[in-house]
């Protein structure tokens, strides 16, 4: 049987989930109708509209008179909300005894790696992954504040050092954030020109076929290798799609999950130099937690074992925090080493896969190098011509907005 649809409420009829009926329709803080459509698909195991929760939060937020208008309308995104639960609440729990810690740290890379195999495959989206950054540092920090400088082990030149490293990784991933350089849509008019001027002189009378994909000339050829059939732009030399992003992205070297966001042309230098911000803050700050909960112990003797550590739960708490800092801290450190070894080569993450794909890249060194031999002009040319490449794509003034 096909359900009703909402009808407006007669005198009799009971009252709408926002209250008076006499002002029902002029100041409900919701759209019944959405609601109600929204509350029978979810009984039903039905996906909803992507925009029916944003559109509800909205309402609600101009119905309290929440200050939102000098950024700009708010948008409530669900998957920035697990991290904020569920680390603070796991990082307690294996701060319990040993056996609980062992199982939550083994756990959690796993069921992150889960969740980014589950987005990738869809293609779809996600502030979880920085979220999760973000909220990581954020309460690492708050910890280092409240557990160990108390402690008086920490000098006041040691924590300026550590709040200006934080504080310098956050702009450096602000600047990140601004873009990876986009191709402009300037150049589709005289790339489809050019392209057809290519095809025309090319063509020959007898070998030409209407349109089936039969026959083509070697100019067709070129010009579709340079045409995205997405975006529909004339793509320069290295660009590729972004099918998460859905735009073409210059010198497009991979979308970083962690940043929500691709890096490319234009970002690239200021992402690996926000991992090695980051990494040298987290090092830092790793090292003070040890020499404060472990001082007899050496620093990576520490790591491993640290005796009397669980007798007090606020110890064992740092000394988890600083376990799950080491592993978050060791996967971006592999990310950093594959981005310079990538750089000393000219080779980017793009291209380096699909080097492997078609079989024409060779591996070294346990597959940390792919060489494709194409854009390589030695160690030294390579890191010159990286660092003086040109970012005047990135050009757009900074927003709130960048930051998502």
């Amino acid at each position: 049987m096909k359900r009703e649809r909402f009808k407006p409420p007669e005198p009799d009829d009971p009252l709408c989930c926002c209250g008076d009926i006499d002002q029902q329709r002029g100041y409900c803080c919701c759209d019944c109708e959405e609601l109600d459509d929204a509350c029978e698909r979810l009984l039903r195991g039905e996906p909803d509209k992507p925009d029916t929760f944003s559109r509800f939060i909205s309402r609600m937020a101009d119905r309290l008179g929440l200050p939102c208008c000098a950024i700009g309308p708010l948008r409530l995104e669900i998957s920035v909300l697990p991290p904020m639960v569920l680390i603070p609440g796991l990082l307690r729990v294996a701060a319990i005894n040993c056996v609980l810690g062992v199982v939550v740290l083994t756990a959690l890379p796993g069921l992150v790696l889960w969740y980014y195999y589950v987005t990738h495959r869809r293609k779809r989206r996600t502030l979880f992954f920085l979220s999760l950054a973000l909220f990581s540092l954020a309460y690492m920090y708050y910890l280092f504040l409240t557990e160990i400088v108390p402690r008086g082990d920490v000098s006041n030149l040691q924590l300026v050092t550590a709040t200006t490293g934080m504080m310098l990784t956050l702009i450096s991933l602000v600047r990140t954030k601004q873009g990876p350089g986009f191709v402009k849509s300037q150049s589709l008019a005289q790339g489809v020109n050019s392209i057809s001027t290519t095809n025309q002189s090319t063509n020959i009378p007898g070998d030409s076929a209407p349109c089936n994909g039969i026959s083509q000339s070697n100019g067709e050829k070129e010009g579709k290798k340079k045409l995205c059939p997405v975006c529909r732009l004339v793509r320069p030399p290295r660009a590729g799609h972004c099918r998460i992003c859905g735009a073409c992205v210059l010198r497009m070297d991979h979308h970083c999950v962690w940043i929500n966001s691709c890096v490319g042309q234009a970002n690239h230098r200021q992402f690996i130099l926000t991992l090695l911000l980051f990494l040298l803050t987290s090092f830092y700050g790793i090292s003070l937690v040890l020499k404060s909960i472990c001082p007899r112990q050496s620093l990576f003797t520490a790591i491993l074992y640290c005796p009397g550590v669980y007798n007090h739960y606020s110890t064992a708490l740092c000394f988890t925090c600083v376990w799950y800092s080491v592993i978050i801290t060791g996967g971006l450190l592999h990310l950093f080493i594959l981005q310079i070894i990538n750089v000393s080569y000219n080779v980017t993450e793009r291209e380096a896969q699909i080097a492997l794909r078609n079989k024409t890249g060779r591996r070294h060194f346990c597959g940390l190098v792919v060489e494709t031999g194409v854009y390589s002009r030695g160690f030294l040319q390579n890191w010159i011509q990286f660092l003086t490449m040109n970012t005047d794509e990135n050009g757009s003034p900074f927003t709130f907005t960048d930051m998502v």
